[in-house]
């Protein structure tokens, strides 16, 4: 018998913030995660102020909540606002997870990565342990799979970006740990693309957003080159459209938004829920509209 005068504990809250944040799919992605696990979370996204970001973000703590996903524009702010990080936040720079531990510190960490990685490994079923992969696009969301990517020991990863300067960057930052996973890593602009095929060409440039391609010599995609887009809409993106003019397979990055948010829930609740059957409830969502 529970003592009635014990007040039933209510679920634990959790928010996505970002700005604009209506368009959130991460409420739906959640929902589903905390039915399959039976997991007593609410889910919800939260509109935070361009320059008010700590403070939405301490105001939510006070109400009780338990942790956060963060996404654009404030993944440098979460990064600036924790007061620890797991070595792939560090690596990337950016933060899209906060668990508010019960010492009052803010954890950060980066899922991003790690939901690309599982998205093509296990959803995808391209494992990439001794894979030839080019990167396209040296920005934030490129710097953020670059640690999980060396973590499953491809043969090489080539960087290459518009401005050159900026790929031979991140080899820079990069290249201890490539070296210790026995990857060749390098970087430049597009003519370090080689025109031969690769395993896994991973568009990680904005262009998408507007239907721009990036700068890639057709060669470097094949038959048996796996093309995947960090965006994703309810049709084939551009960059998708053009790799499978070219004879590659597409994939957009549906089940990269699904599976980082899967190792967000790991973060928070300990509990890893399956991705697959809520990435086809979100795509088969996504087509009905």
């Amino acid at each position: 018998m529970t003592n009635p005068a014990t007040p039933v504990q209510g679920p634990d809250r959790y928010v996505v913030f970002g700005n604009p944040i209506a368009h959130s799919k991460s409420p739906f992605i959640h929902a589903r995660f905390a039915a399959q696990t039976g997991e007593r979370i609410v889910y919800d996204h939260r509109l935070a102020p361009l320059d008010g970001f700590a403070p939405a973000v301490r105001a939510f703590i006070a109400e009780g909540g338990r942790g956060a996903n963060v996404t654009v524009p404030f993944k440098l702010d979460a990064h600036a606002l924790a007061d620890t990080l797991s070595p792939r936040a560090a690596a990337a720079g950016a933060v899209n997870t906060l668990r508010f531990d019960a010492d009052g510190r803010i954890h950060g960490d980066n899922t991003d990565g790690v939901g690309l990685v599982r998205d093509i490994e296990t959803n995808l079923g391209v494992p990439l342990a001794g894979t030839r992969i080019l990167l396209l696009g040296a920005g934030g969301a490129a710097r953020g799979v670059v640690l999980p990517i060396l973590d499953r020991a491809p043969l090489s990863i080539t960087i290459a970006n518009r401005t050159a300067s900026k790929a031979e960057e991140l080899v820079g930052q990069f290249m201890q740990a490539a070296h210790d996973a026995g990857c060749a890593l390098a970087g430049g602009g597009a003519e370090v693309v080689r025109a031969e095929p690769y395993d896994v060409i991973v568009n990680a440039t904005a262009g998408s957003l507007d239907a721009a391609l990036p700068d890639c010599d057709p060669a470097a995609f094949g038959a048996s080159t796996l093309a995947y887009d960090m965006m994703y809409g309810a049709q084939p993106t551009v960059f998708m459209q053009h790799a499978a003019s070219l004879g590659a397979r597409a994939a957009d990055g549906l089940g990269m938004l699904v599976e980082q948010a899967a190792e967000s829930f790991f973060v928070w609740r300990g509990v890893r829920p399956d991705g697959a059957p809520v990435l086809a409830a979100l795509r088969q969502a996504l087509a009905s509209h």
